[in-house]
């Protein structure tokens, strides 16, 4: 059973900062704003303890924010275990929104207002966040890219150091090296003990291009396909979606990444794409078709990131296998 509402809260999202609109059933407004951190978070809750009615359950308030970039998700998980329904809606749908009640004026209080009004109006769908398994999987993965780019530094310094230090750079690749051996195990046994994990990895491993560094870290990100209604929401979480300047009929600018998404994501597909652009049937078709279209290089790379995405939510979503009659002739 759904409980009662008693209060709405609009988050408008930046980078460091959220500014934040508690909406209550009596229309009346409170604005906060707070960092985008750990603190921020804390400073939010108890905020909101305080204007609202003593003994309050959590459930009770819908919090509603943006899906721009990445910076919503730390706070929409923070409030999310806190027991707050979320949800986290396309932009667009605020903006049409904000059209409808003739919202001139743009700042982030606005912004936020505009938010809470919308969730009270609307009532989105609440947000489903990670599972444990993939919270654990994603820090594993994030920690293991970063002890590798920690040896590719140490790796680059070694030629060069002073004879006074190269022997500590040398026990210090020595002992990443032994680290990024244990947490790849541990990523390989965490995967092969969560059944779910296994059997969406066994799904992307069967796509020609997808390694055993990249299967997981994809399962990190987008093992509950649910939370996406089509590949291109996937896409564009990733920032794979193209961005168009275009303006009348002077302004045609190159069509380009939008790159407002999870860089790792990004930077995890770019071997994988040249590896399937070079070495795969499916690969190697799509690369002419769009040579002989008069495609650059660079922007086949970025098509066949985002496709290598579309094909990883199609396997997922389908519970099937990579076919490869579906896109030989992609």
């Amino acid at each position: 059973m759904t409980p009662i509402t008693v209060a709405w809260l609009g988050i408008d999202v930046a980078k460091d900062k959220l500014d934040c609109v508690l909406l209550n059933a009596a229309a009346k407004r409170k604005h906060k704003v707070v960092e985008n951190d750990i603190q921020g978070f804390t400073d939010l809750t108890q905020w909101l303890t305080q204007h609202l009615p003593p003994d309050t359950a959590a459930d009770a308030i819908h919090v509603v924010m943006e899906a721009t970039g990445v910076y919503w998700e730390a706070v929409a998980l923070h409030l999310a275990d806190a027991g707050y329904r979320v949800s986290v809606v396309n932009p667009a749908q605020i903006k049409a929104h904000g059209t409808s009640r003739a919202v001139r004026t743009k700042t982030d209080k606005v912004d936020a207002a505009l938010i809470a009004d919308f969730a009270q109006t609307m009532k989105p769908a609440l947000w489903r966040p990670p599972s444990p398994s993939e919270r654990a999987l994603r820090a594993q993965v994030m920690r293991l890219d970063g002890l590798i780019r920690m040896k590719t530094q140490e790796l680059n310094r070694l030629p060069v150091a002073a004879e006074a230090v190269s022997d500590s750079v040398a026990r210090h690749i020595a002992w990443l090296d032994a680290e990024i051996d244990h947490l790849t195990a541990d990523i390989k046994r965490n995967i092969y003990d969560d059944p779910d994990l296994r059997g969406k990895a066994a799904l992307l491993d069967s796509i020609p291009g997808l390694g055993e560094r990249t299967i997981p870290l994809l399962l990190s990100f987008i093992a509950d396909i649910t939370r996406f209604a089509t590949a291109r929401q996937v896409a564009a979480y990733a920032g794979l979606n193209p961005k168009l300047h275009e303006s009348g009929s002077s302004v045609k600018g190159k069509p380009r990444l939008s790159k407002i998404g999870h860089a790792s994501l990004r930077k995890a597909l770019y071997m994988p794409a040249m590896v399937t652009l070079y070495r795969t049937a499916w690969g190697k078709s799509f690369r002419t078709r769009l040579s002989q279209a008069g495609k650059p290089a660079k922007l086949i790379i970025g098509a066949m990131m985002r496709k290598l995405l579309h094909v990883a939510y199609g396997v997922l979503k389908s519970a099937k296998p990579f076919d490869p009659t579906l896109h030989n002739n992609a």
